[in-house]
């Protein structure tokens, strides 16, 4: 068969493999869909410290049932968690899987999606990561369960509710999702703002939000202040690796706004200045937001399955196995909303 392998830092190679065997509690699933994002773009570019090559990539992911246990049939259509945590440490316990402190991924520890075959660990199956299509949810819309998944998780965090002015700040895959679930949410408006305007204005057009803010031709923080009377946002996401983002976002953020801080920096430059007098007196409340838990996954399939967030028209690209490059490198240059590679 074949898979995508990450090598090393800008080596990732198509090549063929052995066909994988499900092991005892082990599930062998044909891969149908596996969508890419931005982390595999940064793994392309500088490896991550989890993965430990040769090691298949991919980690959003949807396909059908091969062999399995007692409970699952081939021809089952199934969705994998790409966070596994262990459901016994402290963290798992109190019901913060999010944070387990043994977390596993899958494309990191585990040969992950881009690949025709692969095996779903028994563990995943032990937290109940492996879950079933619905009826009507296609392969490529069931494996970006998965982004928003994790978007779930962070809208939740930030108690994104009725009423709320919500300001997202990146115009890709995450905010585009993230747009439209605050609007399930029950969100009394939405904007969305990025500096690639090319990027925005193809998000725009699908998810329409009250207003695009080019980041490129005017201060955000300045046109969402005057979008919102001055008032600020209830709800602020950096659905980007910036650190100028979360400057902004602390800027623009109401009295008692909250800030979900959903993208991370890069390692290299993980700092930034931050007005600790505006978190003081304005009670602002920042929030972390690492991933999801199986729950959220098995919520989002059915956010997905319902039409409360649709995702279809989100996926811009589908490509081959062996064009799996030019995918990441389109998800690079931001030329994309959704890749999805279908081995």
């Amino acid at each position: 068969m074949k898979v995508a392998r990450f090598h090393a830092p800008g080596d990732i190679r198509v090549e063929d493999a052995p066909e994988p065997v499900a092991g005892p509690g082990e599930v062998k699933i044909r891969v149908r869909d596996c969508s890419t994002c931005g982390t595999d773009a940064k793994i392309y570019k500088h490896g991550h410290h989890h993965i430990r090559p040769p090691r298949v990539m991919g980690h959003e992911i949807a396909g059908e049932v091969v062999a399995g246990p007692a409970g699952w049939r081939p021809g089952d259509r199934v969705q994998v968690i790409a966070a596994i945590p262990c459901g016994r440490c402290g963290e798992c316990r109190r019901g913060r899987m999010t944070v387990c402190e043994n977390q596993e991924s899958m494309g990191y520890h585990y040969d992950g999606g881009f690949a025709e075959f692969m095996v779903v660990p028994a563990k995943v199956l032990a937290v109940d990561g492996l879950n079933r299509i619905p009826e009507g949810v296609g392969f490529a819309e069931a494996s970006v369960a998965e982004p928003l998944a994790c978007v779930l998780n962070g809208q939740e965090l930030a108690g994104v509710g009725t009423g709320d002015d919500v300001v997202i700040i990146g115009s890709g895959p995450i905010g585009c999702l993230h747009v439209r679930l605050a609007r399930a949410r029950g969100a009394a408006r939405v904007f969305l703002a990025d500096i690639n305007p090319e990027r925005l204005a193809m998000a725009a057009d699908l998810v329409a939000p009250d207003e695009a803010i080019r980041g490129d031709q005017t201060d955000v923080v300045e046109a969402a202040l005057k979008l919102t009377g001055g008032k600020g946002a209830d709800v602020v996401v950096t659905a980007a690796a910036s650190g100028a983002a979360q400057q902004q976002a602390i800027q623009l953020a109401a009295r008692r706004g909250r800030i979900s801080f959903f993208g991370g920096l890069p390692k290299d430059a993980p700092i930034i200045e931050l007005d600790s007098n505006l978190v003081h007196y304005r009670e602002l409340m920042i929030i972390g937001a690492n991933g999801s838990s199986p729950s959220h996954n098995a919520r989002a399939l059915q956010l997905i399955a319902t039409g409360a967030v649709p995702v279809g028209d989100l996926i811009t690209h589908r490509l081959p196995l062996e064009q799996v490059l030019d995918g990441i490198g389109i998800v690079s240059r931001g030329e994309a909303i959704k890749v999805t590679v279908e081995p």
